[in-house]
């Protein structure tokens, strides 16, 4: 993928709703778009507009085996109010039991490299599985969302996965990803009125206090930056690679 083509689909995009950009991305790469949702707030807004109007793309969820009872009740009503197949993908049984016999159950508070180790069974290696095949992934990324996040395109090339990245909410405010859920009465975590911005496996997400970053709350403990891996500004060609959950995160 050159530059210009990223800077043309930059452009034609640049000011068309979210209804018809989710239908032309579709329609332009057919059979070969796939969404990504952990079912925060941004995630459902694009999951209702796919649901409701029967955008012909493919949708999946990383189930990384440690996520609160809130996000699977989300998960269930979206599925059943939308009429909508979300595929889930898992970590590898094999590798989850080695690391936890090695490491200990909440290994990822002892060590940065624990954690990250965690996130890349739970999360990476199953994302590589989920976008096998895929030409354009959506995401619910928003550039308010972390300062990681506020040099990100809409439309970016990942060279780990070889494929686009298309981020449709990237310049969406809180207050309009809170009036679109509320105004359409889309269903939501419940932790999000607990104040949880950011929600990701139980053990590495809290509230996040008055004043702090929206992903405040994720790996509280580490004075790292607080992204997984899946989402980066660089990529790496490896993304297998320990040194690409370094610089920068389903979320």
């Amino acid at each position: 993928m050159e530059a210009n083509q990223l800077t043309e689909l930059e452009k034609e995009f640049e000011n068309i709703p979210l209804k018809e950009a989710l239908q032309l991305i579709a329609s332009r790469f057919p059979g070969q778009v796939a969404f990504s949702t952990s079912f925060g707030m941004e995630d459902q807004v694009i999951t209702h507009i796919i649901g409701k109007n029967k955008i012909p793309l493919k949708v999946f969820t990383l189930d990384t085996g440690r996520m609160f009872n809130e996000t699977y009740e989300v998960w269930s009503s979206t599925a059943n109010i939308f009429d909508l197949a979300i595929d889930p993908f898992y970590p590898d049984a094999q590798e989850i039991q080695n690391f936890v016999n090695e490491r200990g159950i909440n290994s990822m508070y002892l060590s940065v490299d624990n954690r990250k180790e965690c996130c890349r069974i739970r999360k990476i290696e199953p994302l590589k599985r989920a976008l096998k095949g895929i030409a354009v992934w959506v995401t619910g990324v928003r550039a308010a969302q972390s300062v990681n996040r506020q040099n990100f395109k809409m439309f970016e090339w990942d060279e780990a996965f070889q494929l686009i990245k298309f981020n449709p909410l990237l310049h969406w405010s809180d207050q309009d990803v809170a009036d679109f859920i509320h105004q359409n009465h889309t269903p939501y975590n419940q932790l999000h009125d607990q104040g949880f911005l950011s929600i990701g496996c139980a053990p590495c997400t809290r509230a996040v206090q008055f004043g702090e970053d929206a992903r405040a709350g994720r790996w509280w403990w580490e004075d790292s930056k607080k992204e997984c891996g899946l989402h980066q500004t660089k990529v790496l060609a490896d993304i297998t690679d320990p040194e690409l959950t370094q610089s920068t995160d389903i979320h």
